[in-house]
């Protein structure tokens, strides 16, 4: 009788519970991952109502019902799509300032970058569904606080790296630039406004607020002179 002993460890591998707990979670990302590679590219073209699930599935080489068991709804799947947009476009910011050698010069990058992209504008129809839907709170909730951890970060790293001097936190000036770009951004897609007059706009209002703050703060440092630094 033939010895098939050097086939047991391998099977056991194989059937092994834990083993398969690994693969199936790994297999799970990948489809999810696919499904949301489809899907947003769909849903800035069309936006939530033309794409269908459909068309999606199709896109992914997928089934929709694949589409309801990772994601539930299509309304689901927009708002992670929009989430993971925007998370992506604030690495890119990330990225492209860190070649700054100055607070202008990082201010400028970040705010040529955001404004070259639709994905705020993508992220802001999310959280008007999500005003309906309040189930899908807790992700949007999730990604901003996350947009802003990344963004603190980056800057507090920046200001080390360099010895800047900085009028506000970390986390402050993070709060704050995602907030001018939102509210910018937004205003300006309405009114029809090139990515150059975005970016134009945030760095006026970005820089108008930044002077405000100086003035404020010579105001109340009694002990410096008149005509000290900023």
């Amino acid at each position: 009788m033939a010895d098939n002993s050097a086939q047991v460890p391998f099977e056991a591998g194989a059937g092994d519970p834990k083993h398969a707990a690994r693969a199936t979670r790994s297999a799970g990302r990948k489809m999810r991952s696919l499904l949301l590679d489809a899907a947003s590219p769909l849903f800035r073209e069309r936006g939530l109502a033309g794409a269908s699930i459909t068309d999606i599935a199709a896109a992914a080489d997928a089934f929709p019902s694949q589409i309801t068991y990772y994601f539930r709804t299509k309304e689901a799947l927009f708002v992670e799509c929009a989430c993971r947009e925007l998370l992506y476009l604030a690495r890119a910011t990330e990225q492209a300032a860190l070649s700054a050698r100055t607070p202008r010069e990082y201010t400028h990058a970040l705010a040529e970058t955001v404004t070259a992209s639709d994905s705020v504008a993508f992220f802001a129809e999310a959280l008007t569904l999500t005003r309906r839907r309040q189930d899908l709170a807790p992700l949007v909730e999730r990604t901003v606080e996350r947009l802003h951890g990344e963004g603190a970060r980056a800057y507090a790293s920046q200001v080390e790296r360099h010895g800047w001097r900085s009028l506000r936190a970390p986390d402050e000036s993070s709060r704050r630039f995602w907030a001018v770009a939102i509210g910018v951004i937004l205003e300006g897609y309405a009114m029809g406004r090139s990515p150059e007059e975005l970016c134009a706009e945030m760095l006026r209002v970005l820089g108008e607020q930044m002077k405000s703050d100086t003035a404020r703060l010579r105001l109340v440092d009694d002990g410096s002179s008149p005509n000290e630094g900023s």
